[in-house]
């Protein structure tokens, strides 16, 4: 089991990461999600071997990997820009970690082809890796990392230079493979839909701290930050201030919030006004509409108080409505 306690990384002169503390379970896939800058990559390099920390112990099994060279650790890393030799073909990249194991020829050519198999490139030995497509090439970087059985497994941003329909279809892919394998593995990403799909566990990294975790199911229904909600595009933020009766005053209006914060009448707060229409909630907001966006099986809708909600059927631009939304405290 990986374990981190305590570690913090300077930048440029700029604290980074300010004591961060997690563990990896067996077989299980964490994801560590936050914005561009906010030191993911940089831990991964850490537990990798290729940077060290300020201070702070990355541990395995109990054991410190301070002096454990990368190539010791049995880590396997995948990277956006699949980082493989192009000199080389599928079969001799995906062979290369195993030929530096001294493996035998025999038991080099039974495991290339498992992998090929589990990646779904079987046949595709004497490719050039330089003639394959980028989700062809990732998926030849996945079974590289895979093939010497590494005892965990780290992706960098691995399909950010893929389109859409491509990178979620490799998404799932990979999170059978995960999950067949039973791997432990660290995702590293800033996309949200990313990291819902394929995380047991989701870690939100930001201002060098874990922010909060647990599974996307925990996250999503309880961001339990302003920033996390922002970040997570959950809903309408806004600010209040408490009044008599559990009430919170606010531009929008007068909102009945259930709060487990303590709060004395007078305190401001801010709040969270999921845009999703619930008919258990007496809380309601008004507005006129200002533009709709259809998105997959919905419409968005944009009102001219900037707040947003959405819908089934498309409003009329200009039309009044008003529409029931759960409204959560965030403290």
């Amino acid at each position: 089991m990986l374990e981190l306690r305590g570690i913090h990384k300077t930048y440029e002169g700029q604290p980074l990461l300010l004591g961060i503390s997690f563990a990896v379970d067996n077989a299980e896939t964490i994801c560590l999600l936050g914005a561009s800058g906010s030191g993911k990559s940089t831990l991964l390099r850490m537990i990798a071997g290729l940077e060290s920390p300020d201070a702070g112990q990355i541990l395995w099994d109990g054991n410190d990997l301070a002096f454990i060279p990368p190539h010791l650790r049995d880590f396997g890393l995948v990277f956006q820009d699949y980082a493989l030799f192009p000199h080389l073909n599928v079969f001799d990249n995906v062979a290369f970690g195993l030929k530096m194991q001294n493996q035998s020829k025999e038991k080099i050519k039974k495991r290339v082809a498992e992998v090929l198999e589990i990646v779904n490139l079987t046949e595709f030995e004497d490719r050039k890796v330089t003639d394959l497509s980028g989700g062809e090439q990732q998926r030849v970087a996945l079974a590289r990392a895979l093939a010497p059985r590494p005892r965990l497994l780290m992706f960098d941003e691995p399909l950010g230079a893929l389109d859409r329909a491509l990178r979620e279809d490799l998404l799932n892919e990979l999170r059978g493979i995960l999950h067949r394998t039973r791997i432990p593995a660290i995702y590293v990403t800033h996309d949200q839909e990313e990291a819902f799909t394929i995380a047991d566990r989701v870690l939100l990294l930001h201002d060098g701290l874990i922010v909060r975790e647990g599974s996307p199911a925990e996250v999503w229904a309880n961001p339990e930050s302003v920033w996390a909600a922002e970040f997570l595009g959950l809903g309408n933020l806004f600010e209040g201030l408490t009044v008599e009766g559990l009430k919170v005053r606010t531009e929008f209006g007068v909102f009945a919030v259930k709060c487990g914060h303590k709060h004395q009448v007078g305190d401001k707060v801010h709040l969270l006004a999921r845009p999703l229409g619930s008919r258990n909630e007496a809380n309601m907001i008004r507005g006129r509409v200002n533009d709709v966006i259809f998105q997959s099986d919905r419409f968005k809708v944009t009102l001219d108080n900037g707040l947003f909600v959405y819908l089934d059927e498309e409003p009329k631009v200009g039309q009044k409505i008003e529409v029931k939304v759960k409204m959560e405290c965030l403290g």
